[in-house]
């Protein structure tokens, strides 16, 4: 018997040491299993490689199981729990010594499904990015276009203010057109940000206090909240450290997730429509703001990809939202994340740095 074919569970029974001889001589892993009992008869070097840490290798049967194939499964391929190698198995029927045989090649194809992956997530990160160029080249038009009548409007609405001062014009109207200012000034802030991040620009952070950008948010979405009966808790934690960002940028996040809330909420009946926005410093020493409702919740698989760019769950939505929101907080060296809210609901929550010490 040759050294080779001496091996623990190499060989076994009359046919083993030629037949071992002759597998060792293939350059991936083979075997030839007995056709009477299934017992393995002879295995080469790259067989005891790759399967003899796996329990029940000597078996056909145990084998198969191991690898969750059927035991004559031909061209399957099959992943080794132990290894996580994957393996291409052809089944071939052998006649030696006078014995008959079921011999096993298995290709380890790890390397050309990592290439094929690779491959694939290229085409998708090449795809990606030529929509998200599109998006770019539609913002800069539409901020090109959108930023002097916005300008034109803001006007407006000052002389018109001065005319109601002068008029002595009803305390109502007056309300109108203030927020209708703020409304339209702040359109005009994101505007200029869309175009300085279409030009690459860097932003512009500062210290910033998370109170005052959620005031912002919640009154620009006050007649929304209104028309949808909603209630808004707004409970930042008092003695909330200032945060490093660009204001209008964090706006931008904060809005979002407020309005997906109210969305999510929009078949909620009334008296349960509740959102919740938080600020707290968390143990990283971050200061964390969380937005919770009260909506109908995601699904596991949703929750998966909801971060994927152009995934969506509503039939209008072009699934580039929450991307770029996540974008806008890794710039700011934060985290954006779901988690699904005690007692029914969602939440969404983001990281930002203190602004102490980066100033």
């Amino acid at each position: 018997m040759s050294p080779r074919a001496a091996r623990p569970g190499a060989t076994a029974g009359a046919a083993a040491p030629g037949l071992g001889a002759i597998l060792d001589a293939i350059p991936f892993a083979c075997a030839a299993f007995s056709r009477a009992d299934g017992a393995l008869a002879a295995a080469n070097h790259g067989f005891q490689d790759a399967f003899a840490a796996l329990p029940g290798h000597r078996d056909r049967q145990q084998l198969a199981s191991a690898l969750g194939v059927a035991p004559d499964a031909d061209g399957a391929e099959a992943r080794a729990p132990h290894s996580g190698h994957w393996y291409a198995l052809h089944w071939r029927p052998l006649a030696a010594d006078g014995q008959a045989f079921d011999l096993l090649t298995a290709v380890d194809i790890s390397a050309r499904l990592e290439a094929l992956d690779t491959h694939k997530h290229r085409q998708e990160k090449l795809l990606f990015t030529s929509r998200l160029m599109s998006v770019g080249e539609m913002a800069a038009t539409l901020a090109h276009e959108l930023n002097q009548p916005l300008a034109a409007i803001v006007n407006y609405l000052n002389g018109s203010l001065r005319l109601v001062g002068q008029a002595g014009g009803p305390a109502q109207v007056e309300r109108a057109l203030v927020a209708a200012r703020t409304q339209a000034e702040h359109a005009s802030a994101v505007i200029a940000r869309v175009r300085e991040f279409v030009r690459a620009r860097e932003p512009r952070r500062d210290a910033q206090e998370v109170g005052v950008i959620a005031h912002t948010v919640l009154e620009l979405l006050r007649l929304e909240a209104e028309r949808q009966q909603l209630r808004i808790d707004l409970a930042l934690s008092p003695s909330l450290p200032a945060v490093y960002a660009d204001r209008v940028m964090v706006e931008q996040v904060l809005l979002n997730l407020v309005k997906n809330a109210i969305e999510a909420m929009r078949e909620v009946p009334a008296p349960q429509r509740e959102l919740r926005i938080e600020g707290r410093v968390n143990l990283d020493d971050e200061i964390e703001v969380r937005v919770l409702d009260r909506g109908g919740g995601l699904g596991p698989a949703e929750s998966e990809q909801l971060f994927s760019p152009f995934f969506t769950t509503k039939s209008d939505g072009l699934g580039i939202g929450l991307a770029i929101c996540r974008s806008i907080i890794e710039y700011h060296e934060g985290r954006l994340f779901f988690e699904p809210r005690t007692g029914g609901g969602s939440v969404f929550a983001f990281t930002l740095p203190r602004a102490e010490g980066r100033l």
